[in-house]
Parts: C-alpha cells; structure tokens; sequence
C-alpha cells in the first residue's frame, strides 16, 4: 500500500499509515486523531490492509441460533428495551419444556451454534441457568453452545455465593464452550455508574473473561458505543481489550455494537450514523491488533452496510441468529435473521471469500 492513498494534507494521518505499515502499535492519541479526521476511506483502506494480513481475503460466518431464556432482570441499564421486572406486563422465563419447544420450533440442520443470553434473573438460582445448558446439550448434542455474559458470570457468582471460576467449572461441566462478548458495553467505571450501576464493574468483566480464558476457553468481547461514552473511552474500551489479550490470548473476535435507541420509530437523529459505524470499526481494526477478527454487526447496523465494512477492517459478518430479540427490543431496524444464502451473497458482494465456521473458527465449508 502506498502513502500516496493517504490525503496528502492530512499530516498526522499519514503519520499514523506509517505506524500501520511498519507494524507499530497505536496510541489511544493516534486513536483520538483517527476519530478526528474526515478522511473515512483511507482509515477504512488502512484497517483493511490490516485485516488482509491477519485474514487474507476471508470473511467468517456462522450458521447459529440466539436463544434469551429469560428477560426478567435486575439490573436496568439506561440502554435496555429487553429486561423486564417479575411481575411487569411480558415478563417471562423459560422452562425447560418451553425452551425446548421454542427451540424445536425454529431449529434447522445447519445450526452448529446456540448463543444463549438473558437477564440477571434473581428470581430463580444459579442452577436454573445450568440446567438451561444442559437441557439443550442433551437435546442437541452436536451444537456448540455460547452462553452468557461475563456479567452474568458475576451474577451468577453472587447469587450461587461461589467463584466466578467455579460459576465457569460448572457451566463447562454442563456443557458450555464459549462466553458471550456482551455485557462489556463500555470498559470504563465513569459510563458504567451511569448506564449500568447494577451490572459488574470494569474489573468484574476482565476477571470473567482471563477466568474462562485461563480455563482454556476462547471468548469473543464486545464494545456498545454511540451513547454517553466520550471517543477517548472507546479508545480506553479498545486498550483494555488489547491489554488482557496480550496477557490471555483468549479473544477470538471483537465485536463493535451500535447502541439502539428505545423505539423503532426513532429518527435517524437518534442513532449512529454511517460515518461513526464504519470509522468505529475500522479504527476497531487498527487498535486492537492482537484479535483476529471484527465482526460487522448487521442486526445493529444493517445489511448494506455490514456489506462495506467488510472493505474497512471486518472480517466476520456473524450469523444467521434465527430471530434476534435484545436490539430489536430497543428499537433495531433490521430483520431478526438472516440466511446462509444472503450471508454468503453479502459477503462476495464485497469481494471476499465467505467462509462458514463453528464457534472457534474452524472451517466448515469456503464459498
């Protein structure tokens, strides 16, 4: 890549292409400039040079099912259309009976995955939430299931008033493969007290993860961005990311999320816009260099461009999810799902190779 595609006038840009081409890690500052400039098409050119080095020209897919068991909640972060009170007017929690039948009613041969997240019910114990994994191990023995949240993992630890590593030993032994990413929303205590006073901390959330991780399990984390979170509190949510990968090696992909607003009729005003979407991911690419993969989110920025930011750092485009319940509770504008077919047109619309995996990224089949 030559520096004569990086704006000439943009001094510290090309400043900052020339850490990226010399394999330099970059500074929350050099981060800080990046969300300062206009210039989107060469930071999403730099983030794309970045993923085809780790990536080549693939872009992962999974074939995989959401599943909420419950969306009764404790907790009541300010960004949440999903959670329920107990006794609130849609409240639910799954049996073992009802969530079998919802799944059976929806399952398809081609799903290898469950991912598996509800509210911080404490209304029922901890073994409620082991005995979810392992209904559906017994079920669906040759499906992988991904399940919780570290925050959950923390709840979980308080209402058992066990360890989060024994929270994670006994989920494992019921089956268990990987966490969830969710839960992190953003990694700094200042947002944390005010979106989410209830939820585990910063540290909390580190903890569950270098657990499962010194457990020998590979997790993915997120990032929910676009509310009260200044761009130097993305930037610290990315290098506390990077920091503990540098320790565990245990992320396998870091997923950007566009925070939703509360209704579906809500103007454009009111959301993320395209620029900040694609230019979170692709800084995303350039900042946390030690993480496979970043995944484009099409429930939370939608198919068209989900498309593009396979051109600017993303080289996962997630899965079919079958019906997607949490961002669409707060107004999310796409469809619930998506099909393999559809996946696969999206990804070779923007050139790529699509690449259908399991949970840990291990090929099933390239198209």
């Amino acid at each position: 890549m030559s520096l004569l595609t990086i704006a000439s006038q943009d001094k510290t840009l090309a400043s900052i292409a020339e850490k990226v081409l010399h394999r330099e890690r970059l500074t929350i500052e050099d981060g800080l400039a990046l969300y300062e400039s206009d210039d989107v098409f060469s930071i999403a050119q730099l983030a794309n040079l970045v993923n085809e080095r780790i990536n080549g020209n693939r872009v992962y897919f999974v074939q995989n099912m959401y599943i909420n068991p419950t969306n009764v909640c404790e907790a009541k972060c300010r960004f949440c259309g999903f959670r329920r009170d107990q006794d609130q007017e849609g409240a639910y929690t799954m049996s073992s009976e009802e969530l079998l039948h919802y799944v059976g009613t929806r399952f398809n041969d081609g799903i290898r995955e469950f991912h598996i997240v509800g509210g911080h019910n404490n209304h029922v114990p901890f073994d409620y939430y082991v005995d979810t994994l392992r209904t559906l191990k017994k079920a669906y023995p040759d499906v992988a299931l991904k399940a919780y949240t570290g925050a959950e993992i923390e709840f979980f630890s308080r209402i058992a008033g066990i360890s989060m590593e024994e929270v994670l030993k006994e989920l494992m032994n019921a089956g268990l493969e990987s966490l969830t990413g969710g839960g992190a929303e953003i990694l700094t205590e200042r947002y944390r007290l005010k979106m989410s006073p209830e939820k585990a901390s910063t540290d909390d959330w580190l903890l569950a993860h270098r657990t499962a991780h010194g457990l020998g399990m590979l997790t993915p984390c997120t990032m929910l961005y676009g509310s009260i979170e200044t761009k130097e509190e993305r930037l610290i949510h990315m290098s506390r990311i990077r920091e503990l990968q540098d320790e565990t090696n245990g992320f396998q992909v870091f997923i950007p999320l566009a925070v939703q607003p509360m209704k579906a009729t809500a103007g454009i005003r009111r959301r993320t816009s395209a620029m900040d979407d694609i230019k979170t991911i692709a800084i995303s690419r350039l900042m946390v260099d030690n993480v496979d993969h970043i995944k484009a989110y099409f429930i939370n920025i939608g198919t068209q461009l989900t498309q593009l930011a396979l051109r600017a750092g993303a080289s996962d485009a997630h899965g079919t999810l079958v019906e997607e319940r949490i961002s669409h509770a707060a107004g999310a504008l796409s469809d619930q799902g998506i099909t393999k077919e559809d996946l696969i047109w999206l990804i070779k619309g923007a050139g790529k190779i699509a690449v259908e995996r399991d949970t840990h990224y291990n090929v099933i089949k390239e198209y």
